[in-house]
């Protein structure tokens, strides 16, 4: 995914969405579910039903941009609320778009001092 600008918020619509959603479908979302604009280099990251597949709406100043993915195998992490946003850092963006657990995750391995 082209990444956005640094200051950007990512936003995860909580809850199932209707991925036939295009374009116009998911920034309508944006404005009367989210209550937010579309417009304003915000992302908004989306689910379907089954959970294998995500759509993310940006808008990076010269017009919309709507990437999806589908993952082959397993489901992204979402959040157990049905409606509203939870707010995410690129580093658990980028998680989650890998398909890690981004609420928790973990290190393969410890740090050790070397005195």
């Amino acid at each position: 995914m082209i990444a956005p600008p640094t200051n950007t918020q990512i936003w995860i619509a909580a809850g199932v969405t209707d991925l036939r959603r295009g374009f116009t479908g998911l920034s309508a979302l944006v404005q009367t579910k989210l209550e937010q604009t579309p417009f304003s280099g915000q992302v908004f990251v989306f689910r379907g039903r089954r959970g294998d597949l995500i759509k993310v709406l940006w808008f990076d100043g010269d017009g919309l941009c709507l990437f999806s993915k589908r993952l082959e195998r397993g489901r992204f992490v979402w959040p157990q609320a049905s409606s509203g946003t939870v707010a995410l850092t690129r580093a658990q963006l980028s998680m989650l778009l890998e398909g890690i657990d981004w609420r928790r995750p973990e290190r393969t391995w410890d740090p050790q001092l070397s005195v």
